[in-house]
């Protein structure tokens, strides 16, 4: 069984058992319950049920690990014959949660 959700304006295909990293979630604890309730497809042995926009009834249930780190980002900007040069440097946080059942 798998699902798409939306989150954050971002789209995300699911499975039971993965562990994502979504945009970071201020309040979220190890061990918090998440709802991802913006269910837009919902797959199971070869049944599609497709949401217009969502699928009603339908969530997907996630536990907190922690938080993590991205890579790191390097915006460099320069003009040549000018001796300008800014390197700037970021690296995302993100919100680890495993997904743990898609309600459907």
């Amino acid at each position: 069984m798998y699902a798409v959700i939306n989150d954050s304006d971002q789209q995300t295909t699911v499975r039971e058992g993965d562990i994502l990293l979504l945009d970071l979630k201020q309040d979220a604890q190890p061990g918090d319950e998440l709802t991802f309730d913006q269910v837009l497809l919902v797959g199971n042995e070869g049944k599609v049920q497709v949401g217009k926009p969502n699928v009603a009834g339908a969530s997907v249930s996630a536990e907190v690990i922690g938080e993590a780190k991205g890579e790191k980002i390097i915006a460099f900007r320069f003009k040549r014959r000018k001796n300008i040069r800014v390197k700037r440097g970021h690296r995302q946080r993100y919100t680890r949660v495993r997904i743990t059942a898609i309600n459907a």
